[in-house]
This record gives C-alpha cells, sequence and structure tokens, in this order.
C-alpha cells in the first residue's frame, strides 16, 4: 500500500512538473512585464523620487495630492477623460458593433475587403497617424480642411485646429475612433457570423418580426464572449491613449490643457517633470480603474448558468 502511494505521489509531481515547464515561459515573461513594473508601481506611488536619487518613502503624500492638490487633474484631466470616454469607448464600441452587423450582411468577398480596409488604420504606427492627421488639419492654407474651407468661402482665415482648445479634443476623438476599428471589432464579426442561423428561424416562429428584436434577443445573447472580449479591449484602449493629443498639438501639456488625458498627464509629472512618485500614484489609480470597468463589462457579458 505504502508503494502504491509513493507511486502515485511520483506520478502526480511528475505531472506537475511537466506541467509548469510548459507554463514556465510564459510566466517568465508574465512577471518581467507585467507583475514586476506593477508591483513597483504600487511601490514608487508611496515614495518620492526623481529616476536619479533614491527614493524617499512618503506614504499617502502622492494620493492625498492627487486629489486635493492637483487642480489640472481635477478640472482639466477627469473631464477632457470623460468625454474621450464617452465617445470613443461608448459610442466606438456600439460603431465597431453595428459596423461588424451590417458587414456581416454582405457576401464573403466584399466582407473581406471593407473588414481589411476598417481594421488597417489599427496597422499603422503612431508616425503614420501623424503625418496624415497633422496634414489634414494643418492650420494654414495647405491643409486639406482649412484649404476647403477657404476655397467654399466658410472663412476667410485659415483655422488653427491642432491649437485651439476649441478643436482639439473633437479631433482627437475622431481619429482614436478612425483608429479603434481592431481586434475587438474583428472578434465581433466573427462572433456574428457564428451565430446559428437556426436561431433566427426559431425566433420567427416565437414571434420576432424585424431585425432589431433580432439583434436584441438572438444575436447578442448569442455571442457574448465576442461583446465582453470587445467590451474589455474598448476600455483598455480608450484609458490606454496616450500621446494622441501630443502627437497631434506637438506639445505637452496640450494647448491649455484641452487634449491632456490621464497617461499624457502621467508622462507629464513622469519623463518631463521627472516626479515619478507621483506619476506612478496616478498609474496605479488608473489601473485601478480600468480594472474596475473591466469587471463591470464581465458582468454584463458573462454567460450566466
Amino acid at each position: 500500500m505504502t508503494a502504491n502511494i509513493f507511486t502515485r505521489n511520483k506520478q502526480w509531481i511528475k505531472r506537475e512538473v511537466t506541467a509548469y515547464s510548459f507554463m514556465s515561459g510564459y510566466l517568465l515573461v508574465f512577471s518581467l512585464f507585467i507583475i514586476i513594473p506593477v508591483l513597483a508601481a504600487v511601490f514608487l506611488s508611496f515614495t518620492q523620487f526623481n529616476a536619479i536619487s533614491a527614493p524617499v518613502w512618503v506614504g499617502l503624500r502622492n494620493y492625498v495630492q492627487m486629489f486635493t492638490q492637483d487642480i489640472v487633474l481635477m478640472q482639466r484631466v477627469l473631464p477632457n477623460m470623460i468625454q474621450f470616454a464617452i465617445f470613443v469607448g461608448v459610442f466606438g464600441y456600439v460603431f465597431a458593433f453595428v459596423l461588424a452587423w451590417v458587414l456581416a450582411q454582405l457576401t464573403h468577398w466584399p466582407r473581406t475587403i471593407i473588414a481589411i480596409i476598417l481594421y488597417s488604420p489599427t496597422l499603422t504606427s503612431g508616425v503614420v497617424m501623424q503625418v496624415i492627421w497633422r496634414v489634414m488639419f494643418s492650420g494654414d492654407e495647405y491643409g486639406y480642411i482649412n484649404n476647403l474651407l477657404l476655397s467654399w468661402g466658410l472663412t476667410d482665415q485659415a483655422i488653427q485646429f491642432l491649437q485651439s482648445p476649441d478643436y482639439l479634443m473633437w479631433i482627437m476623438i475622431i481619429v482614436s475612433i478612425w483608429n479603434s476599428m481592431g481586434i475587438g471589432f474583428l472578434a465581433m464579426l466573427a462572433g456574428i457570423l457564428n451565430v446559428n442561423t437556426e436561431l433566427y428561424e426559431a425566433g420567427a416562429i416565437d414571434g420576432i418580426s424585424n431585425r432589431f428584436q433580432e439583434i436584441i434577443y438572438i444575436t447578442i445573447p448569442s455571442m457574448k464572449p465576442q461583446m465582453l472580449f470587445g467590451a474589455v479591449m474598448a476600455v483598455v484602449n480608450t484609458f490606454n491613449v496616450s500621446n494622441i493629443g501630443v502627437m497631434l498639438s506637438g506639445v505637452n501639456p496640450t494647448p491649455q490643457y484641452s487634449g491632456q488625458l490621464i497617461v499624457t498627464h502621467i508622462e507629464d509629472y513622469g519623463f518631463i517633470r521627472f516626479e515619478m512618485g507621483y506619476a506612478a500614484a496616478l498609474s496605479v489609480v488608473l489601473l485601478g480603474f480600468v480594472y474596475f470597468l473591466s469587471k463591470i463589462a464581465f458582468r454584463l457579458f458573462r454567460e450566466r448558468d
């Protein structure tokens, strides 16, 4: 009996060692690039650190400063972030689903070509995006938008789109939506295409009479994993937008903080002012907020027994 127990334990240990051996590469990379940086950011958020001298422990001072003394964060960055999140996150997510549903109604080749066209902006680098959109909204008569406005007589002088607080945020929203039809959009398209067509026939028998009812009662419930993935990607992409306003305007902080987002604010304190401790505290709060919104998305679209 003792020999049998020893043999079973030996086999169990061998299976565990084999399993963890296969996982070791992923665990190593995940630890190096996710776990260790997050733990380092949490530690630095409780310190005063300028990237030159050793960190000095200050406790909760950075968090107190964030919520009580950072006027730019409260009066400019948060309102900008809310506006940006509503249009790019919520509207962009709905827009991606609508486009995916429309494409799903097309035949194979037109659908494939249009999907590639819509997905291709996510493959372009930041430099390409900067060149395209800065030329489009250039503040002289050679900018495409200004040239059209001047030629049509809608304005008598060139508009400084990328330096104006009245226009910069809306341009950022347009560019971000244009650049947001990424992997989440493709996942939703795949989900729609893989819905069992027999469900639509059964729904018609049960009284579903139009396409909108099909979407609400059949399509979305049948593709909850893809909707969840798209929602999580929308949350991450919305709050991970870093230097789009800086790339368009050419300065950080952006003109009158009109295009200042949370990640831009972190870069301002971390890499311009070298207040790494405070930048780390902002990063930790951002991480917690993204995690909170991701959990909400999970509750909305998770599969229920």
